[in-house]
């Protein structure tokens, strides 16, 4: 592992380019001060801005977490994968994968960095976590408490300050459907994305854009117990007359799939 006192203009901040990804959790530790680099997509513009200022930079490029296999009956996905290579994944996940930013975005942007952003003041983030919420995904992270395996769900709504190892879940037939409405622009934002996935008759449904983070959401009551925001992109008032609508347009693509 190599650890330099100069890059990207950062001549205060220790860099440190992990080998393997035993390297990278060392390096990591319990994450304290410790800010993680990966695509690049968010962190890196908010490095040179000044806007983050951590003692230490680990960049994960050669850290050998990226890669998708298909092994003992599940999916695995690293968490250093760029969003790129899922265009061809499983439905519903390589329909978001494919409308995520523009394609230099996508060649640089991770899965484990979308799993781990959360929406800005400008517009919403992580449009990988809904499909993936669908799917009902595990995340394999590591952190002060060590390494853990837990539901996706568990980890958005507690994961900070853990690096994201890599993410999964059953290498199984289902249904699913994925509606979004975005605003036309170069880097293209998504304002609302329903998926939905449907499995020996246990349907999961899950939004991007109803918060710092994508949740699950009832198919039958979707805006319930959920605090709607206004952003640059929509209004709360438009988000909650649009997320019914996206939760039928994606359960109508999930029926006409189990129709074929």
């Amino acid at each position: 592992m190599t650890g330099e006192s100069q890059a990207v203009g950062l001549s205060d901040v220790s860099v440190l380019i992990p080998s393997s990804a035993d390297e990278a959790v060392a390096a990591f530790g319990d994450g304290k001060d410790v800010t993680v680099v990966a695509g690049g997509t968010i962190v890196l513009p908010d490095l040179v801005a000044g806007r983050l200022r951590p003692k230490s930079a680990l960049f994960l490029g050669r850290a050998g977490l990226s890669g998708i296999a298909r092994a003992d009956g599940r999916v695995t996905i690293g968490a250093a994968t760029p969003v790129s290579d899922l265009a061809d994944a499983d439905a519903p996940l390589a329909e978001a994968a494919r409308h995520v930013g523009d394609l230099e975005v996508r060649a640089q942007a991770t899965v484990g960095g979308n799993l781990c952003s959360v929406a800005s003041d400008d517009a919403p983030r992580g449009d990988l976590q809904a499909p993936l919420l669908a799917l009902a995904a595990s995340v394999r992270s590591t952190g002060k408490d060590g390494e853990k395996t837990e539901p996706l769900e568990d980890f958005l709504a507690d994961g900070a300050g853990r690096l994201v190892l890599d993410v999964s879940y059953d290498d199984a037939p289902r249904q699913a459907g994925y509606a979004s409405v975005w605003r036309p622009h170069t880097h293209h934002y998504t304002i609302l994305a329903v998926a939905a996935a449907k499995r020996d008759g246990e349907l999961r449904v899950a939004a991007t854009g109803v918060g710092p983070k994508a949740v699950l959401v009832s198919p039958d009551d979707p805006l319930a117990a959920l605090e709607l925001r206004d952003d640059p992109l929509a209004s709360a008032w438009y988000r909650a007359r649009l997320l019914p609508r996206l939760v039928e347009r994606a359960l109508a693509i999930l029926e006409g799939h189990e129709n074929d």
